[in-house]
């Protein structure tokens, strides 16, 4: 009888869905084990994606020789860019949408606290250093080896990169999935899924919709660039899509965002330099998700956010969501003060947007990590038939 092989898709709808029914039966001693592991696959996570960064950029960086430097820019202003017209985009969007159906002092500033469950052991794993670090150490040494032709080296890196892609792809994906089912469980036996009803549930969805539509407009640009179908494009890029979704992390998607990118025929080289980077520099996703929730909190709230005002919020937050940790809400912590010193929101109000922010976190860095691949496609057809 020939086995059923199911792919990573699937296996991702099917760990959001069980992890999401057993959280409502389970008993909080079987949600604390599974908790366990979640910290702890986490934490391994946090150690990995560094390494994996320094094994998959430093050798690319090598690989394309001198016109790497001009790719780096090209990368970074792609980035910055797309992620500064994602929070203008939803910024124009969500100040036309929400009088149609929010009202001012619609929720309070009272957040929605879920029932916690704690690990039964909760071991830290520093990483080596942050992903900041191992991208700057990555392009350093992948520049120093073109310039002086330190063949040892390079051919170091080379394995050391095969070491961790081998950890990824033998250990790492196969149990994502069941990554996924103990983060779900968790959130649905805490309450946090049904947590934010009302008013948030409309914030959420519009976040959601325009997260949609600015990817859609993405590849629509991406495709007519790189001479591709947009559509087709984004139907391979469902996995990591669904993936970013449920992990709520840019950075630990890479390898499937990596698969992704090189289905929609972007250069394997190519794609193993622009993804790790985009994975720390473009938080499109996070940001609409940002904007929309700031601009809602502050419309209920009666705060009256200019166009200039947001305008100055949106090119720094762009800046200070490249140090935000690759982590859940990490984006959001990056830009709290923010939020206080240029937007003026209080305590209160931050706080008040962690609930609605963090009640369905996923869609933010789903849209990243779709987005990087876009910006592949476009890198790729720049730099894709340079050899230099």
């Amino acid at each position: 009888m020939k086995k059923i092989k199911l792919g990573l898709f699937p296996k991702v709808l099917i760990a959001i869905a069980l992890g999401s029914l057993l959280g409502l039966i389970a008993p909080d001693v079987l949600v604390r084990i599974l908790k366990t592991f979640n910290v702890l696959f986490a934490q391994i996570l946090k150690f990995i994606v560094p390494l994996l960064v320094l094994g998959l950029v430093t050798p690319s960086v090598a690989n394309l020789g001198k016109g790497a430097g001009k790719m780096l820019i090209a990368v970074m202003v792609i980035s910055y860019l797309s992620t500064v017209g994602a929070g203008l985009f939803s910024y124009g969007c969500a100040t036309e949408l929400f009088p149609h159906y929010l009202q001012v002092g619609e929720i309070s500033t009272s957040a929605v606290d879920g029932k916690t469950f704690e690990p039964y052991i909760n071991l830290k794993i520093p990483p080596v250093c942050d992903i900041l670090t191992a991208l700057l150490l990555s392009f350093m040494v992948g520049v120093g080896i073109i310039f002086t032709d330190a063949n040892g080296l390079k051919k170091g890196f080379d394995e050391f990169g095969e070491i961790v892609k081998l950890t990824i792809e033998k250990v790492i994906i196969p149990l994502l999935p069941f990554y996924i089912f103990t983060m779900m469980c968790e959130m649905s036996a805490s309450g946090k899924l049904a947590a934010v009803m009302g008013s948030g549930v409309k914030v959420i969805g519009t976040g959601v919709v325009l997260s949609i539509c600015y990817l859609v407009l993405q590849y629509i640009i991406a495709g007519a660039v790189a001479g591709k179908n947009p559509f087709k494009c984004l139907w391979n890029i469902i996995p990591a899509y669904l993936t970013g979704f449920s992990i709520c992390s840019s950075s630990a998607v890479i390898p499937v965002t990596l698969d992704c990118a090189i289905k929609n025929g972007t250069r394997k080289d190519i794609a193993d330099f622009v993804v790790p980077l985009c994975s720390t520099v473009h938080m499109c996703g996070s940001t609409i998700k940002l904007t929309v929730t700031s601009v809602a909190v502050a419309y209920m709230c009666g705060i009256d956010i200019s166009f200039g005002l947001f305008m100055n919020f949106v090119l720094l937050q762009a800046i200070a969501a490249v140090a935000a940790p690759g982590v859940m809400g990490g984006v959001l912590m990056a830009s709290v003060g923010l939020l206080e010193s240029v937007l003026g929101f209080t305590p209160d109000q931050c706080a008040l947007m962690m609930t609605i922010y963090l009640a369905l976190d996923g869609y933010g860095p789903a849209c990243n990590v779709s987005g990087d691949a876009a910006i592949a496609l476009v890198i790729d057809k720049f730099f894709g038939g340079k050899k230099e």
